[in-house]
């Protein structure tokens, strides 16, 4: 306890802290046994070997690590292979925009209008700055729920009818030359 006073007492004076002092309330592994107020002895010799010993190491790997990342290596393999028949591939279709404004109802819009982010939980418009100005119309006439009574909601029903149709989505298609057509994908 008494070094931890005299330690106090010299930066309250501005004087520096001893090297002794720094290293043992460090949190470096082994500093506190390399500066440590005993004379000098096997023991600290042995620690002052380990960590120059590990700190060798460090700077070799990751002298030897950055080298490798600025050599850029890569390694690229292909295979090519010839098929005579190919099957129909998977297609995802990834829209932004889930579904169709223009299918939205006054009902979806009570019942899935702060989940497609047209209304907020008062059930009133966010933001209106951001709208184009025939649409906001439109949504602050589908959004007027005065005297309006709900019906049952169905997400299902509600994503077939407004979402995205292939019929529309689709405008061309070609597959290994021959034309495709919205008959060819299933949902």
């Amino acid at each position: 306890m008494m070094d931890l006073k005299v330690d106090e007492e010299e930066v309250e004076n501005g004087q520096p802290v001893s090297i002794e002092a720094f290293a043992s309330s460090s949190t470096l592994h082994g500093l506190s046994h390399i500066f440590s107020y005993e004379r000098l002895s096997v023991k600290r010799f042995f620690w002052t070997l380990c960590f120059l010993g590990s700190l060798a190491v460090l700077v070799f790997v990751c002298n030897e690590r950055i080298q490798y990342y600025f050599r850029y290596p890569h390694v690229t393999k292909l295979d090519e292979v010839a098929a005579t028949h190919m099957t129909f591939p998977a297609i995802t279709f990834c829209n932004l925009n889930e579904f169709r404004f223009s299918r939205v109802t006054k009902n979806d819009l009570y019942h899935a209008g702060e989940l497609l982010a047209l209304l907020n939980s008062r059930y009133e418009i966010p933001d209106t700055q951001m709208a184009d100005e025939k649409q906001l119309e439109i949504l602050q006439e589908k959004a007027n729920f005065r005297n309006f009574k709900p019906k049952p909601f169905n997400m299902r029903e509600f994503s077939d009818r407004a979402g995205h149709d292939i019929q529309e989505m689709l405008l061309s298609c070609l597959f290994r030359g021959e034309p495709c057509s919205p008959a060819d994908f299933k949902v």
